[in-house]
């Protein structure tokens, strides 16, 4: 096999299309495969059917390259490629906590059917541990190249907002691998970043197949402790911000992620631990990581808590109350929706009488098509006519640089709730606004 695989890329979605954008970027020849011929059709004309920032300009790179081909049909895939990702979607199941597996298995069935030479197939995707193990069997059960035919695991670790970033200067690879042959295969089609000394841990399949989901546990489990010290604040008069600044001095602790607000959705969080929590409890171990449930259930909680700050604001009752909500992706620099508190919160206000208008700067035509009940506006100016009270749900820098006297003259009433702690209270203060947060003592206006 050539030093330089050729590279295949299962599934175009976020992170398939990043993967195969960026090591078409990085030299490789590579093909994405997608069902969605709408999605294969865009990528092809130079279009990245969602929000990332500095991705349509690799795009445009690798298709100009040359490297970069797209279709829709897997046998092409199994005659093209050397080293298969496989990048499908392996969200929450319908009906139970789990991790729905049906694109995973379906895809490598379908690639396994039209293997007939030595191929490595690498997972990309979160999947429970003991899905390496069980796909192994399937692959080279169903591949006509028989064991040939190999499995190996390359968690990814993107970050919405940073995908380019993360692709091409990731903090650590990790290889989870189950021969020579198979770890050598990775080392070649990741060679311009090990030769970049890219820190490279190399693992067991079941390892690599925890590290996502420990990470993202882990990450989670420091956002809800910051955010189960603010209810504590509010009942005790402190200051979570303070507490937070005290605590990241601690070296121990760090002060990534250390910052309350609102809390963490969209489509990796949220379902991986719940997709762990239901793995660990079918291995017997449940109990290990029973602190997880609450974890999500301090995550949750913040959003009602946020309705309950906002309903205050405008003095005991949503009925009939204007409220102008900014942000409707999970996090800025995104135009994900999924399971985004900043939506979760207008919906609730909405429930209880309020006046919604909802404004993000990337997110209203996914939020249009999730929520088509709420209201929507075309800008900042247009979302805040007349509110009665604002709510900053995402912190979108455009939502940080708002000047608060500019904004006073566009509402009916001076009030604010920041939901994400991303305001200058002092300045806001001063402007005249009342302005709340979660976890803050509640100080009026100057």
């Amino acid at each position: 096999m050539a030093d330089k695989p050729r590279i295949t890329v299962l599934g175009t979605g976020y992170l398939g299309a990043t993967h195969a954008i960026c090591m078409a970027v990085l030299g490789y020849e590579v093909l994405g495969i997608d069902t969605d011929e709408a999605k294969i059709a865009a990528l092809a004309d130079g279009r990245v059917p969602f929000y990332e920032p500095g991705l349509p300009e690799m795009l445009s790179k690798a298709l100009d390259s040359g490297r970069l081909k797209f279709s829709t049909d897997i046998a092409d895939a199994a005659a093209f490629g050397d080293v298969h990702f496989v990048c499908v979607g392996t969200p929450q199941a319908k009906d139970s906590p789990a991790a729905d597996m049906t694109y995973v298995d379906a895809v490598v069935t379908d690639l396994a059917r039209h293997l007939t030479r030595r191929a490595l197939v690498v997972g990309k995707s979160t999947v429970p541990v003991g899905t390496a193990a069980r796909l192994t069997q399937l692959l080279q059960s169903t591949a006509p190249a028989g064991k040939q035919v190999e499995l190996a695991w390359n968690p990814e670790f993107l970050r919405e907002g940073f995908a380019v970033e993360d692709t091409l200067r990731p903090d650590r690879l990790v290889f989870g691998v189950a021969s020579d042959w198979a770890l050598e295969q990775l080392q070649g089609a990741f060679a311009p970043l090990l030769e970049a000394e890219v820190p490279v841990v190399v693992t067991d399949l079941p390892t690599a197949e925890l590290v996502k989901v420990s990470a993202n546990s882990f990450l989670a489990t420091k956002i809800s402790f910051i955010n189960a010290m603010a209810e504590v604040c509010e009942t005790t008069g402190a200051d979570v911000q303070q507490l937070a600044a005290a605590l990241s001095y601690d070296p121990r602790i760090g002060g990534r992620f250390l910052r309350p607000g609102l809390g963490f959705g969209g489509g990796c969080l949220p379902k991986d631990i719940r997709a762990f929590i239901h793995r660990t409890e079918e291995l017997g171990v449940g109990q290990a990581v029973s602190f997880l449930r609450e974890v999500d259930a301090i995550n949750q909680r913040r959003r009602q808590r946020t309705v309950d700050l906002i309903r205050s604001q405008a003095g005991g009752s949503l009925e009939g109350v204007t409220v102008c909500a900014l942000g409707a992706a999970f996090k800025p620099d995104s135009d994900d929706i999924r399971d985004a508190p900043a939506l979760d919160v207008a919906r609730l206000l909405q429930a209880e009488g309020a006046i919604v208008r909802v404004y993000d700067p990337q997110a209203m035509d996914n939020a249009r098509k999730a929520y088509p009940d709420l209201h929507y506006a075309s800008g900042v100016a247009e979302a805040a006519e007349g509110a009665q009270v604002v709510a900053l749900l995402t912190e979108w820098d455009q939502f940080k640089d708002i000047d608060p006297e500019w904004l006073g003259e566009t509402v009916a009433v001076r009030a604010i709730v920041d939901g994400r702690h991303a305001l200058d209270p002092v300045a806001w203060q001063a402007a005249g606004w009342d302005y709340r947060a979660l976890g803050r003592a509640h100080e009026t206006a100057a």
